[in-house]
């Protein structure tokens, strides 16, 4: 048992500082798969090091997934290790052997928590989101679903069911995004609709999306160029406007 603290620090460098210097890095397996199953910011902080060990040195995690999906609550889109979590989890899923229910499930998972995610999460995940369907074109029912949401008495989907397959995220439909569509930013409502069209073959790049801050989107607010905006069909002349209005004729300034 190791302090909250102590774990963190070790996590944060295992992948870079530790595990490349070690004769044995699968040594570290049961570190890392108890920390992974420790919940929260460990969890996150984890993914590192595990991916390392499942891609180089052939670790077998049954039950991977499903703690991946288990992962994704509404303090993701908050935590300050949102990008390095977002950055994996891209990589995790862009395998095109996954099935469809399982990327369904994460889509639909993800779109729901976005319903409270802040401005500047929500220009990340909607490209995120795109580019799973991309990726994955049979998840595309829950965008073209006949008669979309509105067909629907109640949706579907299990919000609170841990396995991604009995979720029944592929008997949804994506309203959540389409909610999104009349968001109060207009950037975010200009991502969301993206989804009325067909979605282009080339991924969106999400790199420089992952650390946008709400500090920066602000910044971009403040700089924009205001557009004067015409209230009159015909320029103002004098006190009474026109210049042969009636009241020019018989007033004057003088």
């Amino acid at each position: 048992q190791l302090p909250t603290g102590l774990y963190k620090k070790v996590l944060v460098i295992m992948h870079d500082s530790i595990l490349p210097y070690m004769n044995e890095p699968t040594l570290m397996i049961d570190f890392l798969t108890v920390a992974y199953g420790i919940g929260g910011a460990i969890s996150l902080l984890a993914l590192n090091g595990l991916f390392i060990l499942i891609h180089q040195h052939n670790l077998e995690y049954p039950d991977f997934y499903k703690k991946l999906y288990s992962l994704l609550d509404p303090s993701i889109y908050h935590v300050k290790y949102r990008a390095r979590f977002f950055h994996l989890t891209d990589l995790f899923l862009s395998s095109s052997h996954l099935p469809a229910y399982l990327v369904a499930a994460f889509i639909k998972r993800l779109s729901r928590l976005a319903l409270t995610a802040p401005p500047e999460a929500l220009l990340m995940i909607i490209p995120f989101i795109c580019n799973l369907f991309r990726r994955h074109p049979a998840c595309k029912v829950l965008v073209h679903r006949p008669n979309g949401p509105e067909g629907m008495s109640e949706d579907p989907y299990i919000m609170e069911e841990e396995q991604p397959s009995q979720s029944r995220a592929l008997e949804s439909s994506l309203w959540e995004i389409q909610s999104l569509q009349n968001h109060y930013h207009p950037d975010v409502a200009k991502a969301a609709a993206i989804l009325n069209q067909s979605l282009s073959e080339i991924e969106d790049d999400i790199s420089g999306l992952l650390e946008l801050s709400a500090y920066e989107l602000f910044d971009k607010e403040v700089k924009k160029k205001a557009i004067d905006v015409p209230l009159e069909f015909e320029q103002v002349r004098g006190l009474f406007g026109k210049k042969n209005d009636i009241f020019a004729e018989h007033f004057t300034l003088d």
